[in-house]
């Protein structure tokens, strides 16, 4: 048994993990697209996209979530003759082929035939799947005909192989993979035990409910992407994006919040509807626009909707007592890119004639690097009645980590560049580390610390080198002699 990396190792995109269960059979966990500075590490896009690893022992792909970075290479996983099943949850499964969808024709082809050829492949290989239930996956035996070079046969008896995926509360349907290998003489007891995290949840955020570890990991293979730092609390983050808000609406500005249409936009939506609920005496909060920005984020959200039994505790007692809080009254979804140009022409008219609304826009991506939120930042970046508010992690460059660096400079106003052109940012930046649906250092480590019987060998992947080195010093603490090393 032994793991490769095919991404998620020099910083926090581009997540495939290859399990070699033995010469003939492996699993990949996840196949994601590189951004940021991975991306143009490669020599060009599709070198960036391309499968340039051996698949042919790959017996099964386990998707743990449908962000891009973890499910973004699965087009040309199909491409290059993968026909295994892709073992999901079953809202992981609702949601994979609108992110593939989108991705497609964003990055790739807007040729309909083509696309549906695709989405009926991934479709037909789709495997839903139960959280807490453990599934079989189906081995070769013997010397598979699909390999160029046969390997030895197997001999004795067959490892014997099944997978579980458990709640991680990161975005709706996420999950961490349980592995369990079995018959193999080199495991204690016959039988070892692989975790990967996927992207963990934080806890107490708000719609889905936190992680919960693992009876047993022999190895884990966990994400570190902010093993550096801790957040702030639930109530402190609520508090200050509250204040931010006010601060930057006093001049009837627009608040720009950069955010991924699936999992943070619903949180933030939960957390504005919480705030507006609240505030029922205060004319600003009853009166100010929120506008979601995205039509992906709208059929995320309709998801959301569909799968309420996997909300936690505390938004199902909202929504029994008649609040609705992933639709309310001053929701405004923009759908046609008509419509986002006429928003954005709209906003940036009655700032002229001072007679604009305060106004808070969510839109994709996340990180700035593409989407809907860069005609925004085009429109307003220069503009010190705007605020830019970060609300999750921001990956060495792309175009979000510029803005925070190079913004709010005391001495001189900083600039970045977007489509060749210079930009001055007047904008006001801010940034709230606590919403972030990733967990932090000490989720991390509690994550392995409230394990029953806890890993002896550790890898760390999706994660900046000092965050990866800090959390490796920290399960090292933890767990003396336990194997603790950093992906490569």
């Amino acid at each position: 048994m032994k793991i490769q990396h095919h991404g998620a190792v020099n910083g926090v995109t581009g997540s495939c993990h290859q399990l070699h269960i033995d010469k003939n059979n492996s699993i990949l966990i996840d196949c994601g697209l590189f951004q940021g500075d991975e991306n143009s590490d490669k020599k060009d896009i599709e070198t960036s996209l391309a499968i340039n690893f051996d698949i042919s022992t790959v017996r099964a792909l386990i998707i743990t979530h449908c962000h891009i970075d973890h499910v973004g290479r699965i087009p040309y996983l199909l491409a290059a003759g993968f026909k295994g099943p892709i073992y999901a949850t079953k809202a992981t499964a609702a949601l994979l082929p609108l992110v593939i969808e989108d991705a497609l024709k964003v990055g790739v082809t807007r040729n309909k035939s083509i696309i549906k050829a695709c989405l009926k492949l991934l479709k037909a290989q789709l495997v839903p799947l139960e959280y807490k239930s453990w599934q079989a996956l189906e081995l070769d035996t013997a010397c598979s005909a699909r390999n160029s070079v046969c390997p030895e046969p197997l001999k004795g008896n067959p490892v014997k192989a099944k997978i579980k995926l458990q709640i991680a509360g990161h975005i709706l349907g996420s999950a961490y993979v349980e592995v369990e290998l079995s018959n193999s003489p080199d495991f204690i007891k016959g039988k070892h035990r692989i975790v990967f995290s996927g992207d963990l949840g934080a806890p107490y955020t708000p719609l889905l409910p936190a992680p919960k570890s693992p009876y047993r990991a022999d190895t884990l293979v966990i994400e570190s992407t902010y093993g550096d730092k801790n957040h702030q609390h639930r109530k402190d983050r609520t508090k200050q994006l509250q204040n931010i808000i006010e601060k930057a609406v006093i001049d009837n500005g627009v608040v720009l919040i950069p955010a991924f249409s699936i999992g943070r936009t619903q949180e933030l939506l939960y957390e504005l509807e919480k705030i507006i609920h609240r505030q029922t005496n205060s004319i600003m909060w009853q009166n100010i626009d929120i506008i979601v920005d995205s039509p992906m984020a709208a059929k995320f959200t309709e998801q959301y909707n569909n799968f309420k039994d996997l909300w936690d505790a505390e938004a199902k007692r909202e929504m029994k007592s008649g609040r609705h809080p992933l639709s309310f009254e001053q929701l405004y979804t923009v759908d046609s890119h008509k419509e986002h140009i006429q928003t954005i022409e709209y906003l940036a008219k009655s700032r002229e004639f001072s007679k604009r609304k305060p106004a808070i826009v969510i839109a994709a991506s996340g990180m700035c690097s593409g989407g809907r939120i860069v005609n925004y930042l085009k429109a307003f970046l220069n503009d010190k009645t705007t605020d830019i508010l970060f609300v999750g992690y921001q990956a060495i460059g792309t175009l979000g980590r510029d803005i925070q660096k190079y913004g709010n400079k005391s001495n001189k106003a900083g600039y970045v560049f977007i489509d060749g052109k210079r930009l001055i940012i007047k904008a006001g930046v801010h940034t709230i580390s606590g919403y972030s649906a990733h967990a932090d250092q000490n989720g991390l480590i509690n994550f392995v610390k409230r394990m029953r019987y806890k890993p002896q060998h550790i890898k760390i992947v999706h994660g900046d080198e000092e965050a990866k080195a800090i959390l490796a010093n920290k399960y090292q603490e933890l767990l003396p002699n336990a194997k603790i090393e950093i992906a490569k």
